[in-house]
């Protein structure tokens, strides 16, 4: 029986090679290919390799060679059916059936390739000719080279409707291939009589190859404003299914091949932009969320590569759509990265404007998928009561349970557990029980109560004058809308850390100018300004045990309130003596009066002078004389 050379090569690429020969020979991977010793002969020292990337093995010992269709023949005796349809089983992808028509189909598929490529040459031609200046003019106001123009083969369909179709009839491309190839397309509800219309016309062309570099489709952006959508594809074809391919696929599995970071960008510009940065291995989703295929190619380049998302909240939104996708897929050895830009810039626009630079400090700030599911839990909802805690618990498992591998959902198991327990103070029963499989095992599973202590641990008269500063400004951090309209109180309060201050101003001068007061845009912009070491402390337990509502989803009315409230706790502390505020007699700020006057040390004096007067201004924050 023979097979559609098409279908083998997506066989092959969605087995991966290496699982399949690590059921025979232990491998051990070594930078991007694995070794061990040869099935096929008798060796002490590996001399047997597997490359992913390559898609084969090799022995230098014996010369054994071929792809995972080979291995499986000469492993397990199989003939070459039997085994592509072993592995089609094992991949869930159905055989095809049997077509007389075979060498017609292929022929057909040859065919949509030679049209496609005759219409990508001309495209090319019309960005070069006179009526492509406009085109010209915007690429280059892009930033782009002519180089760059010419390494991704960018084109552009004039506005003039069945120039297209008109050029590639002329070229011996008949009207039955360019309905296929998607290169022009009935008017809707039309009859067969109507004149067929070119599917791209008035827009920047971008070529979108496959993995060996064939063109299948087209990307196009309008050069009119009015026009919408902004951007559209080809539509899917016997070559083109919109969700299992990459832009620039082709370039960026070499590039990765070399060593070079796999970076998944938002759109085309942003992948030429970073080509031309030097980023040879971007690729980009087309215009969809990525999809669980997409992945799978992804981690058919490398093992872990990093998804670049905008720095707001749809950015946030699209990480954890991500994360979901990548979740069930996940494998050891194969995860994602995700780096945040800064807020307003997508990676065209941070390299404009910052340099290469600038974009290498984001992706070498990349979080791993762990810190991503965590966090983007954590912040979808308030955690302040045991039902709200354990509600977030049941989310973090019931994701982690979504992954497939054991050995990975294993490890997600601990690592989701552990931050829960630093996050909220918990203590597991044994270290052995963290991550058992729920329901094996006497007392898996189980949690004590926070651990309970007779008085809090004794702290430096320092730290206890820090901590109110580091409450206010996570407050402020936190609900930039809040802090605004109390911005002349915040700028004013006597905050004594000069780490304190600096940040204070840096956050005061955003809230004055800013148009969108957005958390996640301030901390992009603070962070920007090497402010990220100092914001990684005003979030977490250290600050919530504190200030509940430092959380994001705090509602803003109490929010107020409390910024009012740490504000007099600020001024109080300040100078290492209350200055008191309106309405405190110097005892009561103190906490020096009676039998306690003189006694005890210096720092019992000073945790006695923090409760009373958080007492006091509590009373005071209680009767109203803190402002709403």
């Amino acid at each position: 029986m023979s097979f559609d050379p098409n279908f083998l090569d997506r066989l092959r690429d969605q087995v991966s090679i290496a699982e399949v020969v690590g059921r025979r020979v232990r491998l051990i991977r070594k930078g991007r290919e694995h070794s061990g010793l040869c099935p096929f002969h008798n060796e002490k020292t590996p001399s047997f390799t597997v490359s992913e990337d390559k898609g084969f093995f090799h022995c230098f010992g014996c010369g054994a060679h071929g792809d995972v269709i080979g291995f499986v023949m000469k492993t397990e005796g199989l003939s070459f059916p039997e085994a592509v349809e072993k592995l089609a089983g094992e991949a869930n992808l159905p055989l095809p059936k049997r077509d007389p028509r075979e060498a017609e189909t292929r022929q057909r598929r040859t065919d949509l390739h030679e049209a496609l490529e005759e219409a990508c040459r001309w495209f090319e031609e019309q960005l070069q000719a006179p009526g492509g200046a406009e085109a010209r003019a915007y690429l280059q106001g892009r930033g782009l080279s002519a180089a760059t123009l010419r390494d991704f083969r960018l084109g552009f369909a004039p506005d003039q409707r069945g120039a297209l179709r008109k050029a590639l009839n002329a070229r011996g491309v008949d009207d039955g291939r360019l309905l296929e190839a998607g290169l022009v397309k009935r008017p809707e509800g039309a009859g067969p009589d109507v004149p067929l219309r070119d599917y791209f016309f008035n827009r920047v062309i971008f070529p979108i190859p496959d993995r060996r570099g064939r063109i299948i489709a087209f990307g196009g952006r309008t050069l009119s404003p009015d026009a919408k959508p902004k951007y559209v594809n080809s539509p899917d074809s016997p070559l083109f299914h919109k969700g299992r391919v990459l832009y620039n696929m082709a370039r960026a599995r070499q590039a990765a091949h070399d060593g070079n970071a796999l970076i998944v960008a938002e759109g085309y510009m942003d992948v030429i932009a970073l080509a031309q940065a030097g980023f040879s291995g971007a690729v980009a989703p087309l215009g969809t969320a990525i999809t669980e295929e997409q992945i799978a190619e992804l981690w058919r380049m490398a093992p872990e590569p990093v998804v670049c998302l905008d720095g707001d909240a749809a950015g946030q939104r699209a990480a954890q759509r991500a994360v979901e996708r990548a979740l069930p897929a996940l494998r050891p050895g194969c995860s994602l990265g995700f780096a945040t830009l800064p807020a307003g810039e997508d990676p065209d626009s941070l390299i404009a404007s910052q340099g290469a630079a600038a974009m290498a400090r984001v992706l070498a700030a990349a979080q791993p998928l762990a810190e991503v599911l965590w966090t983007g839990r954590l912040a979808a909802g308030r955690s302040d009561t045991p039902e709200r805690r354990a509600a977030l618990r049941q989310e973090l498992m019931a994701a982690v349970e979504r992954i497939q591998d054991p050995g990975v959902r294993q490890e997600y198991r601990q690592e989701m557990l552990r931050r829960f327990d630093e996050a909220f103070g918990f203590k597991r029963r044994s270290g052995r029980e963290l991550g058992r499989e729920p329901g094996r095992g006497r007392g898996a599973g189980r949690w004590d109560q926070p651990e309970v202590r007779p008085a809090p641990p004794r702290q430096a008269p320092s730290l206890l004058r820090r901590r109110p500063e580091q409450v206010l400004l996570a407050l402020a951090v936190a609900h930039p809308d809040a802090a605004l309209e109390r911005i002349e109180e915040l700028a004013a309060a006597p905050l004594q850390a000069p780490d304190h201050r600096r940040l204070r101003e840096a956050l005061v001068d955003w809230l004055a100018e800013a148009g969108d007061l957005d958390s996640s845009a301030l901390q992009c912009h603070l962070r920007g300004q090497g402010f990220s070491g100092l914001l990684d402390g005003l979030s977490g337990p250290q600050i919530y045990l504190h200030e509940s509502l430092a959380r994001p989803e705090a509602p803003p009315r109490d929010v107020r309130k409390r910024i009012g409230y740490w504000i007099l706790r600020v001024r109080e502390n300040s100078g290492g003596r209350p200055s008191l505020a309106p309405g405190l007699d110097e005892t009561a700020a103190t906490g020096q009066g009676g039998e306690a006057q003189g006694a005890g040390t210096a720092t019992e004096r000073a945790m006695a002078e923090e409760s009373t007067a958080q007492q006091r201004v509590i009373e005071r924050f209680d009767t109203s004389e803190v402002a709403d």
